[in-house]
């Protein structure tokens, strides 16, 4: 049975805490990597094999707790998704633009 990590109500999820998420260039290319909308797992292997594993973990709960990503407990495993849909209700356009603009970085 898959748990998830606490993350704010759509309601909750406030424009300044995401641009403060996306404003760094490891949580940017995280977001590249949940484009497609799947559960991605959450070693350093499945996102960014570069950092070490205890910054891969402050990114991934910075962007958690802006609300940009879902995080998916199974056993001792952790798999991680953008919250798409969550923020096209919330801010629509927003994050198509942003993944926009970063395809074109990275």
């Amino acid at each position: 049975m898959a748990r998830y990590l606490e993350e704010p109500a759509v309601a909750g999820i406030r424009f300044d805490d995401v641009l403060n998420a996306i404003a760094d260039d490891a949580r940017m290319r995280v977001l590249v990597t949940l484009a497609d909308g799947e559960f991605h797992p959450c070693g350093p292997e499945g996102l960014l094999a570069a950092l070490h594993k205890s910054t891969l973990s402050h990114h991934k709960k910075v962007l958690r707790e802006a609300g940009l990503t879902r995080t998916k407990l199974e056993g001792r495993n952790y798999f991680v998704c953008l919250r798409r849909e969550d923020l096209d209700a919330r801010f629509p356009g927003f994050l198509d633009a942003v993944l926009a603009g970063l395809a074109e970085v990275y």
